[in-house]
């Protein structure tokens, strides 16, 4: 488990940072090595995309810079090198030495693995960050990588995400029976309980396929992302707030074979570039997304919607409902949900005292 003193171990060894796949390598007289390293990355994103994409081109920058030079990151964005979802073999086979998306695109490895991107009305950005980095979250979120020959670090966060763009009113329970949507991972399972269809897309074709009515929603991200794709021109109605994704993480994987064969300072560099991409992208969607909010509530052409409670209440409903079953069938996916179902009731008890309650005063 990484340990608090690891993360403050990790984070003084980042005066002296270096990196990876190794070329003529040998021990220089401060005791590192002076060898000079190449790493691929291949990501889930459209190239450049704001936000997510940027992250991924954010994290390669910091591990450029912290090592002096020393690792240098070729980026490739989703159909460059190889398809959105063909990442996690990527990385797993060594054709790549990184990769970034998220966890729950890789449920058909293992199903545990969603737990480590976000679950419908779960833990939020802040208790996230706390259960990986202070609980045991990173630790089993590794056990549950290991035999990919993987090594997983959080790498970004949007925060609390948008419930998505429909192109009729939610009004009830009744009105996701039916609906064809996009969205991933334990939601994608919450819809179909609720007789409605999951489809799983990457991002670049979501535009087109909302307009073009082969789904009939879609969520992606939030209005900074969300606008960038032009999905308030595909659909009217933008509903809020995002109970599938309340806090989901992006995620750097790291070839274990590639990462062991790294000096011990470059496995730093690795370490803590991936803290400082995962704060840096949190503060750029909390800044960009109340911006692009204020841009689409000025659109006659959208209705921005709050779900009704009753929907949020039978989504609440049925996704506890798809967790527990998976954990009966599934013994990683159980030691998981136990452990994250532990840190949310302790950390939702500190976070009605503070952040909501914060919120509520500040509102009055």
């Amino acid at each position: 488990m990484l340990k608090r003193r690891q993360l403050v171990a990790g984070l003084a060894t980042s005066a002296a940072l270096a990196a990876c796949t190794q070329r003529n390598a040998s021990p220089s007289a401060a005791g590192r090595s002076t060898g000079q390293y190449t790493w691929k990355m291949v990501t889930t994103w459209p190239p450049n995309f704001p936000g997510l994409g940027t992250g991924a081109n954010t994290l390669a920058r910091y591990l450029e810079q912290a090592s002096g030079g020393r690792l240098r990151v070729q980026i490739f964005a989703a159909g460059e090198l190889i398809p959105a979802f063909e990442v996690f073999d990527a990385v797993s086979s060594g054709t790549a030495e990184l990769g970034h998306g998220g966890a729950y695109y890789w449920r058909g490895k293992s199903q545990a693995a969603q737990f480590f991107s976000t679950v419908p009305f779960g833990l939020n950005t802040h208790e996230m960050n706390a259960w990986l980095y202070y609980g045991d979250g990173l630790e089993l979120w590794r056990e549950v990588y290991a035999p990919f020959n993987l090594l997983p670090f959080a790498a970004g966060n949007t925060g609390v995400q948008m419930g998505g763009w429909f192109n009729r009113p939610v009004e009830s329970m009744a009105s996701l029976r039916g609906l064809r949507m996009r969205i991933q991972g334990f939601g994608g399972e919450v819809l179909r309980r609720a007789g409605g269809t999951p489809v799983a897309l990457p991002g670049a074709e979501l535009f087109t396929a909302l307009q073009t009515g082969s789904i009939d929603a879609t969520e992606w991200v939030g209005p900074y992302n969300d606008l960038a794709f032009g999905l308030h021109r595909a659909a009217r109605y933008y509903y809020y707030p995002g109970w599938h994704e309340p806090g989901p993480t992006m995620e750097c994987m790291v070839n274990q074979s590639a990462y062991e064969g790294l000096p011990a300072d470059l496995q730093a560099v690795i370490r803590v570039a991936c803290q400082a991409a995962n704060l840096d992208m949190t503060a750029e969607f909390t800044a960009r997304n109340a911006n692009a909010l204020d841009q689409i509530r000025r659109d006659p052409a959208v209705e921005v919607r709050p779900f009704p409670q009753d929907v949020l209440s039978g989504l609440r409903a049925l996704t506890l409902e798809v967790i527990e079953d998976l954990a009966a069938r599934d013994a990683l996916a159980n030691r998981v949900w136990a452990s994250y179902r532990q840190f949310l009731g302790q950390a939702r008890g500190w976070q009605q005292v503070s952040e909501r309650a914060y919120l509520d005063a500040a509102a009055l």
